[in-house]
């Protein structure tokens, strides 16, 4: 684990980086994942691998336990007679049941499927109907619910297991059973059977398929994504020679681990390095989780990023002056030696002190309110940031590395070195992937072993995507600069041609406005149109404080989007942000999105993104009364 003083650094020299060097060598062997699971469980033994916070009490989980835990429900499985090949599904926010669940599945030579917490009874059917899960873990009686309303549905459906039993206590069912039943199951049949879960883990194949990740389905039914664990394994050894973490690293888990950003990035990259995982209580208590863990290395997506730096920024329109100007003063040294880093050029002797005297006047104290004061360095992923919040960050003192990749490529397949950052890129290829810039449509194309097997049940959907010679058509467009860096210009299905002929690229402006502490998400319209405009989703914490600091009168989420004071700040972020753009490509007119939405709504991706498709036809009418 880090100290406080090594622990903020910039690079190009102006700190030690030694600890984030790329490794290349195998950390932990084994071709499959039960058998790097098991390993790394053999080698490390007592030593402390998950901590979950559950009434007020941080709860460690040793390898050991870990194994312990695995084992038991692996034998319970293989007691309710789960065979090779078949799959189970994981229903449940991200807890460290989840993570035992998952590698029970695989070491049991089954295959692993995950659901997202807020999808409705009728998707949880359909995703298991197309997995064809024959057991379905979910979290607690909520989700249980979810379970019950389908599993008429599901006649391959064997058993749920519940992992909290809580408001349960009078509920009796033959085929659902907790996960302390499960376990205890388990414990009987490892009695008689005690070599079964190992000879399981022995017949799993690096070529067999591992797990399922569905991707979001904003048109049509979700696909599901298959993944081999020779794959996985290949993508996760690879993720450190990126940049390596180890042992010594506290990670914070709490992305949907059915998603690929958690899954690979979270739960098998700390498997296999070794780096703590540490659960947050609920999605609600983030931001304090993150305050009391103080990650050294922090994955999450530009919302997690924008929602920091939004609350900085009221919590200063709350300090003194003295307070402000001392922040102004050491944010702006900051962002000096932040530009002389990112131009290549050496920072001097007093340059390097004055960041000293602004670390301890003010930059300390922001890193501290964000729960960064220990990170090595920040990773951004799943959706584009804007290139100003990563030079904020870089002015704290704490690199921000952008990559990217998909579900379909296991996760990253280009990532920013930290020793030369380029804001606004994704950085170069990784060493374990190729990707290069299609010539005639300028679509980005990934080809490596970490590129998936395919879609469950459609070869058709499949074909189209990986063509003859092994290239996945990612779908994003995209440049490639003299250093090999890629740039991500934007969706091909997304890039707006307006009435004029004219191309924008949406996801630029949407940045900037998402830099705003007034903005949470931005969708611009305007193709086949004369003119832009934007439909925007307010940071409903800011904006009312915003308010109560005004006197602007609001008695719910929608009136507040509706006072003229609030429009009149919208309209500012947005003439802010047009003034960076040429007079055709500014935004002309905007409406807020007066309802408050949450991950259960159907306008909202489970990483929080507006569905950008999705939300155009559900307010047609109010994108169509913008250009009458």
């Amino acid at each position: 684990m880090s100290n406080g003083s090594s622990s903020a650094y910039l690079p190009a020299g102006l700190w030690d980086t030694a600890h984030m060097q790329p490794r290349t060598d195998v950390v932990v062997p084994g071709e499959t994942l039960p058998a790097v699971f098991w390993n790394a469980a053999g080698m490390r033994g007592e030593q402390v691998w998950m901590r979950q916070k559950q009434l007020g009490i941080w709860r460690a989980w040793t390898w050991a336990q870990a194994a312990e835990a695995v084992r038991e429900i692996a034998h319970g499985l293989l007691a309710l007679g789960f065979a090779r090949g078949e799959c189970a599904s994981i229903l449940s926010n991200t807890v460290v049941e989840w993570v035992l669940a998952d590698l029970a599945v695989l070491s049991c030579a089954g295959v692993s499927n995950g659901i997202y917490p807020t999808d409705a009874a009728s998707q949880v059917h359909y995703l298991c109907e197309d997995s064809r899960s024959v057991v379905l873990f979910v979290e607690d009686d909520e989700q249980l619910d979810k379970a019950l309303a389908v599993r008429a549905q599901l006649p391959l459906l064997r058993k749920v297991v519940v992992f909290d039993m809580k408001g349960l206590r009078d509920f009796h069912d033959p085929d659902v059973l907790s996960l302390d039943a499960l376990r205890a199951l388990g414990r009987g049949h490892l009695a008689a059977n005690p070599g079964a879960v190992e000879e399981r883990v022995a017949q799993v194949q690096p070529q067999d398929l591992a797990i399922l990740i569905y991707t979001s389905g904003t048109t049509g039914k979700p696909k599901g994504a298959m993944h081999s664990h020779a794959g996985l394994v290949y993508a996760m050894r690879g993720y450190n020679t990126l940049i390596a973490q180890d042992e010594r690293d506290e990670r914070m888990c709490f992305l949907p681990l059915c998603h690929v950003a958690e899954r690979m990035g979270g739960e098998y990259f700390a498997m296999y390095t070794g780096a703590v995982l540490n659960f947050v209580e609920n999605p609600e208590t983030v931001p304090e989780n993150v305050r009391e863990i103080a990650p050294t290395v922090f994955l999450a997506v530009p919302r997690v990023w924008e929602k920091f730096y939004s609350g900085v920024m009221i919590a200063l329109k709350e300090a003194t002056p003295l307070q402000r100007a001392a922040y102004a003063w050491a944010i702006g040294v900051g962002q000096r030696i932040a530009e002389r880093v990112l131009a290549g050029q050496p920072v001097g002797g007093g340059l390097k002190l004055r960041f000293r005297l602004a670390r301890w006047l003010a930059l300390d104290n922001v890193r501290k309110l964000i729960g960064i004061h220990r990170a090595r360095f920040l990773v951004t992923g799943a959706a584009p940031i804007s290139p100003d919040l990563v030079r904020w960050y870089l002015a704290l003192g704490v690199p921000m590395l952008e990559v990217w990749g998909m579900t379909e490529t296991g996760g990253a397949s280009t990532g920013m070195p930290a020793a030369r950052i380029k804001p606004g890129s994704i950085g170069p290829a990784t060493a374990y992937n190729e990707v290069r810039i299609d010539e005639g449509t300028g679509e980005i194309r990934v080809r490596g072993p970490n590129v998936f097997m395919g879609y469950l049940h459609q070869p058709e959907k499949t074909a189209e995507a990986i063509d003859a010679d092994g290239w996945l058509h990612t779908g994003d467009v995209g440049s490639v600069d003299e250093d090999g860096y890629f740039r991500i210009t934007d969706r091909m299905k997304d890039i707006i041609i307006t009435a004029g002929g004219k191309n924008i690229t949406p996801s630029e402006l949407e940045n900037e406005l998402k830099f705003s502490p007034y903005v949470t998400d931005a969708v611009v319209i305007g193709d086949a149109r004369p003119y832009l405009t934007v439909i925007i989703m307010i940071d409903q914490e800011n904006v009312e404080k915003f308010a109560q600091d005004h006197d602007v009168p609001f008695s719910n989420y929608a009136s507040l989007t509706r006072a003229p004071e609030v429009q009149a700040l919208i309209q500012g972020e947005i003439d802010r942000v047009n003034a960076k753009f040429a007079r055709v490509e500014q935004i002309k007119k905007f409406f807020l999105l007066d309802t408050q939405l949450s991950a259960e709504d159907e306008e909202l991706t489970p990483t929080m993104k507006l569905k950008r498709k999705l939300v155009q036809a559900k307010y047609a009418d109010r994108i169509e009364a913008m250009y009458s």
